[in-house]
């Protein structure tokens, strides 16, 4: 049997025990209150009987004489007529009378006149006037007893002062009687038990319907399964997932997500309002439909996000929304990257290196030996290899050297020359290239890119570099401007906003567009440096001009393989 029809089945069997149980707790209540007014009636007729003067006397006259007169003479005498015609006023069971020893002086069925009352009159000739529920000759009743008094001395709950007592009066209404009563009103709480039985049906049906709505149809086995194999599903995968349901909150929201962006579990806040990039918020907008996977900077952390739209049936389950990180692979990347620039830099240089050989072998052949041996002394004094980079001169770190002049190759193939500014001034060498790679080659892509862009005839990028190796842990400063048009009419801050690009395509397949500066930007302030902008630069150039904080990327000393190094020591590496 399912789940859903025992809990019917357990609430209808609920319901059923508490309509049966308060209707005849009900019922019970309304049968006590219709015998205690029966009761007070009984009790109330008594006292009116037994404080009549013509009762008290005729009793006293018979209890004065020697036995008790005969049927017939009590059935003609004036306390049965009394007795009577109280009873069929008053639609009383019966009205008895009896003398000081309890022999019936007056009695409905005149044949028990003479005899003793069925129902033990101590109490009431004791003086106590008492109510009872008994059985008597006349069947089970509801009724009262009341001393009678002689007359003159005191009455029936008398004011005055307490006589002998000659009688007692019984009073007593029939329990069929107060049956008919309980069934007339015993129709309105009948009827509402039915109601309350109906209503509690119903709603069990509905209650069932919910549940199984609200539970898919599953088996709370099937339910337990599914949990225990979702905490294991999403705690176990590196990937970070959120879930969010149809009324727009927090379903699931894995430690791998709370560890890529960076913040506590977030299970049951309003996806809207919650502290998630705007780009994750983007993907599940209302028109968007399964969008392709972006790229989202997260702190320091490189995202790749996808969200899907989640059905049952026809029943819409809300988004689910897939985190993969991406830092490592972007950091390899730019590694890659830089790998790249310098072994086109590389080639181009071998080319060149070739060809100076093919020189010198030339002027051998010909057995032009000085002209050879100025020709070595000139390529001596510039270096075995030249990159076509102005001032390289003033670099002092190797891996400034390498890294700046095969972005001047990559530039020289756009037709933009890269040149170093005449206050470059680095004493000490990069500690950490990878930072510096990220920085500085964004920064330098983004002004070639500009002024290929520009409006200027001369298409230039400028770079001035200055370390700071005494103070804050190794310095680099950056400054990079281009020939470009600038930045225009846009907000300086526009720029390092996330998604911001003004590229029109890819400049590689799959490479991901409007994070560099982004990026550059939280690195440096993670660093405790920063990068911003000095000058939005003019239409027809200059353009703008970038400028980065990096601490911690330099350490102290020289290097050994600099570009100011001599000729001796180059030919000997």
């Amino acid at each position: 049997m399912r789940f859903s029809t025992q809990t019917l089945l357990l609430q209808l069997g609920v319901v059923l025990l508490v309509v049966l149980l308060s209707g005849t707790v009900h019922a019970w209540l309304v049968y006590e209150r219709i015998g205690n007014e029966a009761e007070n009636q009984a009790l109330t007729l008594a006292r009116t009987v037994a404080a009549d003067p013509d009762v008290r006397a005729q009793v006293q006259d018979i209890s004065k004489e020697q036995g008790t007169p005969p049927a017939s003479v009590l059935a003609a005498g004036p306390l049965q007529q009394a007795a009577e015609a109280a009873r069929v006023r008053t639609g009383a069971l019966f009205v008895v009378i009896t003398d000081e020893t309890g022999l019936r002086l007056a009695h409905p069925e005149p044949a028990r006149l003479g005899e003793r009352v069925s129902t033990d009159p101590s109490a009431a000739l004791g003086g106590q006037e008492t109510t009872t529920r008994n059985t008597g000759t006349l069947g089970p009743s509801a009724g009262a007893k009341v001393p009678v008094y002689a007359p003159g001395t005191g009455s029936a709950g008398g004011t005055g002062g307490q006589g002998p007592i000659v009688g007692e009066v019984s009073v007593g209404y029939s329990v069929e009687s107060l049956g008919k009563s309980l069934a007339r009103d015993i129709i309105p709480i009948a009827v509402t038990a039915g109601g309350a039985l109906l209503a509690g049906v119903l709603a069990s049906f509905l209650l069932r319907r919910r549940l199984q709505r609200l539970t898919l149809g599953l088996e709370p086995e099937e339910i337990s399964t599914l949990v225990h194999d979702q905490v294991a599903v999403l705690q176990g995968v590196d990937e970070g997932v959120i879930g969010i349901a149809a009324d727009g909150r927090i379903s699931v929201f894995n430690a791998a997500a709370a560890r890529l962006l960076d913040m506590p579990d977030a299970t049951g806040q309003a996806w809207n309002s919650a502290p998630v990039p705007a780009p994750l918020k983007e993907l599940t907008r209302p028109a968007a439909q399964d969008a392709e996977a972006v790229e989202v900077l997260a702190g320091d952390r490189v995202l790749v996000a996808s969200a899907r739209k989640a059905w049952h049936r026809t029943e819409d389950l809300g988004w689910v929304v897939m985190l993969r990180d991406r830092t490592e692979l972007q950091q390899l990347t730019r590694q890659l990257d830089a790998v790249g620039t310098m072994s086109a830099a590389l080639r181009a240089q071998r080319h060149e290196f070739a060809n100076q050989l093919h020189t010198i072998a030339g002027f051998m052949s010909i057995g032009q030996h000085e002209q050879a041996k100025e020709y070595l002394a000139r390529i001596s004094a510039t270096g075995p290899l030249k990159f076509p980079v102005e001032q390289a001169e003033l670099l002092q770190d190797t891996y400034l050297q390498a890294f700046i002049g095969a972005k001047g190759v990559e530039a020289s193939e756009r037709g933009v020359v890269l040149k170093i500014g005449p206050e470059t001034l680095v004493r000490g060498h990069v500690a950490d290239p990878q930072d510096v790679t990220t920085v500085l080659g964004n920064l330098i892509d983004n002004a070639v890119n500009a002024a290929v862009a520009g409006s200027a005839a001369e298409r230039w990028v400028e770079v001035e570099l200055l370390d700071d190796v005494t103070g804050n842990g190794g310095t680099l400063h950056l400054v990079v401007g281009d020939s470009g048009d600038g930045l225009g009419a846009l907000d300086p801050d526009e720029v390092f906003t996330e998604g911001f690009t003004t590229a029109e395509a890819p400049v590689r397949a799959g490479a991901g567009q409007g994070l560099g500066l982004a990026l550059v930007r939280q690195l440096a302030r993670r660093r405790g440096g920063d990068v911003r902008i000095l000058d939005t630069g003019t239409q027809g150039g200059p353009g703008a001009v970038f400028m980065a904080s990096i601490p911690g990327v330099m350490a102290a000393g020289g290097t050994d393989n600099g570009a100011g190094a001599t000729p001796e020591k180059e030919s000997d590496g």
